[in-house]
């Protein structure tokens, strides 16, 4: 259990260092992708990106 949680959060911190290259390729547009603005800021939570890209990374490793 503590793995997955690990997992998603290095994911999470991953896509949230580069978003500006993600958003144009269309990452953060999946229903459970949450963008908040405040204080003059956006903040992204890119939650079910970050479920789709742990469980395309574990395909290929069980692939691989």
């Amino acid at each position: 259990m503590i793995r997955w949680f690990i997992t998603s959060f290095i994911a999470t911190m991953l896509l949230n260092g580069c978003w500006p290259w993600l958003s144009k390729i269309g990452v953060g547009r999946l229903p459970g992708d949450l963008r908040v603005r405040a204080f003059g800021r956006e903040y992204a939570f890119p939650f079910m990106s970050s479920i789709v890209i742990t469980a395309i990374g574990f395909a290929l490793a069980r692939i691989l």
